[in-house]
């Protein structure tokens, strides 16, 4: 079958767009669908840097290792972290697939009832393949949920918005993340495991979308004039006129995404093992990981806006290219050389600006596929990327020494290079407008 969607038949304001002057306009179903999305994105943000926050001292219990030093600490953790995003980009296909066929709101009660039960059952692991499983399990969870909420949000709120929504809705994650970061901190004298237990909390969130949450009627018009139960299968993807859209998504998430996780994984690690922080309790490095975390967090808060406000400028693929020079910049200044723990601090607020770029992918990647394709081609592509980038963890952890992994940051940085060279050979949205500021 195509990819062609037949003449979509009468059209309401939300299938249209909802093309709101103002936030007051809005209907209560999109403001429904909105806060579902952006609360699926919180959460995710908590669940998926959970084990980031504890990777050394966790599996350094699982192993019996000697120190969080010892070379097996960074390899099996790696091999678990690589687990979590090939997870991640299994799970994006999947529940895209689940969402284009059963429904937006359907398919996001699945996601966070998966990732919130895995992360959960992470507590009880007693071996590290054992807690290679349950990542993995949660993961196919945070990667369907990033597809669903993504094209909720863009089938429901009005189009001309889209930067500032995808900036918005980045922001959940950026939360989400910090409140890792909190529970860490908060939990830093307790067993490192501990932490997974604040993972459960999404599964409450259900109850509420279920009874709230209708599905989007841009999803219910396209699925009553396919005239199928199934619609465009995953092969279409492949095949024209969406083919050369679907290989340069593929490429361009791939090359940004290994760079990126490579980043959110090493950095923490690195910065936990600096020789400046010897004779430190692990309680204090726990904390001191923490605080930089909220440090490029927050940061990449302010960036998500800057990201939308340079797409307004430049247009989303412009602006991905942009943003992918200036990460890749900014971890070469901030990983160039050796340095204390007291000396990269500026060189993380410029990372976290930078990471803005991802928060365009959010509300570009969507639209580029027919409606009925549109979040199996969003969270495959876009998710796809976190295999690459599932491997190149483990790569580039291998070519560092033992407990120093400033090369690993410092190589992965340049894949971020043909990723903006890739963004400029793509298409831009259809409908994509110059955009104002959101009005009061």
């Amino acid at each position: 079958m195509g990819t062609t969607e037949p003449a979509p038949g009468p059209v309401g304001p939300e299938l249209s767009g909802g093309e709101a002057a103002h936030l007051r306009d809005l209907s209560p179903r999109q403001w429904k669908s909105g806060a579902a999305a952006w609360l699926g994105w919180l959460f995710d943000g908590l669940d998926m840097h959970l084990y980031v926050l504890v990777a050394a001292p966790f599996v350094s219990e699982l192993i019996n290792a000697a120190s969080p030093k010892d070379p097996a600490v960074g390899y099996y953790s790696s091999w678990i972290q690589a687990a979590f995003l090939i997870g991640w980009a299994v799970g994006g296909g999947f529940f895209g697939r689940i969402a284009d066929r059963l429904g937006r709101s359907r398919a996001l009660t699945l996601t966070i009832l998966t990732y919130a039960l895995f992360t959960g059952l992470s507590y009880f692991a007693h071996t590290w393949w054992q807690l290679l499983v349950f990542r993995f399990l949660a993961a196919l969870g945070i990667g369907g949920e990033w597809a669903v909420g993504a094209a909720l949000l863009s089938e429901t709120w009005p189009r001309r918005w889209r930067p500032w929504m995808a900036a918005v809705l980045q922001t959940g994650v950026n939360l989400g993340v910090m409140l890792a970061s909190l529970a860490n901190f908060l939990l830093a004298a307790y067993p490192p495991r501990t932490v997974f237990l604040v993972g459960v909390l999404p599964a409450f969130l259900v109850l509420w979308i279920r009874r709230a949450v209708p599905e989007p009627e841009e999803w219910q018009g396209a699925k009553q004039v396919s005239g199928s139960q199934s619609g465009p299968g995953f092969g279409d993807l492949f095949r024209d006129p969406i083919r050369r859209t679907t290989i340069l998504t593929l490429l361009v998430c791939s090359f940004a995404l290994t760079a990126h996780w490579a980043f959110l994984f090493w950095y923490l690690q690195h910065l936990r093992n600096l020789p400046d922080l010897n004779g430190w309790t692990d309680a204090e490095k726990s904390q001191l990981v923490s605080k930089a975390m909220w440090l490029v967090v927050g940061t990449s808060i302010a960036g998500n806006f800057l990201a939308a406000l340079i797409a307004r400028r430049l247009k989303y693929r412009r602006a991905i290219a942009v943003l992918c020079v200036t990460y890749f910049l900014s971890m070469v200044a901030t990983y160039g050389a050796p340095r204390r723990h007291d000396d990269m601090w500026y060189g993380l607020m410029a990372v976290g600006l930078s990471q803005g770029v991802f928060a365009l992918f959010t509300m570009y990647l969507p639209p580029l596929f027919p409606t009925l394709l549109r979040t199996t081609g969003a969270g495959f592509c876009y998710n796809f990327g976190r295999i690459a980038a599932g491997l190149g963890t483990v790569l580039f952890g291998l070519v560092s020494q033992v407990g120093d992994y400033r090369l690993a940051l410092l190589y992965s940085s340049f894949l971020f290079l043909p990723a903006a060279v890739i963004a400029l050979l793509m298409p831009d949205v259809p409908d994509e407008q110059p955009i104002g500021p959101l009005a009061d």
